[in-house]
């Protein structure tokens, strides 16, 4: 019996971490969860005891801005990056991106899910640094979409649709979602790569801000 629920938490972990994705390769929804900054398992305010219910339900899901998603979604307005250089309108945050701000905007409970109302929030475990807040103009812009017309008039891009992330593909097939530049482009929610800041690929010399900034 317990190899039996094994296989069918691993068989959702999958497709979850595919379906999430959405248009990403194969080979970054492999998800590696377990063991993450994302399991949550063995949190105390979690009482479930599972890893994929904080975010995710294979039953009564709401709508929301991820697979079968179970958590409250952050109805906080947010204050865009801006910058007079930026040929991007930057709309508020949508999509995979408002599922991540869910906790990280810290106006959402880690534990509203499932229908329940929370009290635990991501500040109040000591880590700072994860708490973005509402203020994201100092942040990387998100949920705008980044093609070959955008990277012709900024001039300082690569065009998405040719350019290689290192990762497989292109950075239009590796990296966006729905042909947007989202949370997920940067950082993989089920850290199947084991990289700091559950990047998708290393930084090192600046090598991740480098795939799509000609620089």
């Amino acid at each position: 019996m317990l190899k039996t629920r094994k296989a069918k938490l691993k068989v959702f972990l999958i497709v979850i971490g595919m379906m999430t994705a959405g248009n990403l390769t194969v080979t970054r929804a492999m998800a590696g969860i377990v063991g993450s900054p994302h399991d949550f398992s063995g949190e105390t305010w979690n009482p479930t005891g599972e890893i994929c219910v904080v975010c995710h339900t294979p039953h009564n899901a709401g709508a929301g801005n991820a697979p079968l998603w179970n958590h409250t979604t952050t109805t906080a307005g947010f204050t865009v990056y801006s910058s007079p250089s930026l040929n991007a309108g930057v709309p508020q945050p949508a999509g995979t991106s408002k599922a991540c701000l869910s906790c990280h905007d810290g106006t959402v409970a880690l534990d509203s899910f499932g229908g329940n109302t929370g009290t635990t929030f991501i500040g109040s475990l000591g880590d700072a640094g994860i708490v973005l807040g509402t203020d994201l103009s100092n942040d990387h812009p998100i949920s705008f979409p980044y093609n070959t017309a955008l990277a012709t008039a900024d001039g300082g891009l690569y065009d998405p649709s040719t350019a290689n992330s290192g990762l497989g593909g292109t950075i239009n097939n590796d990296m966006l979602l729905n042909g947007n530049v989202e949370c997920a482009s940067c950082h993989d929610v089920h850290n199947s790569t084991g990289l700091p800041e559950l990047l998708v690929k290393s930084n090192s010399g600046s090598a991740l801000c480098l795939t799509c900034h000609n620089k």
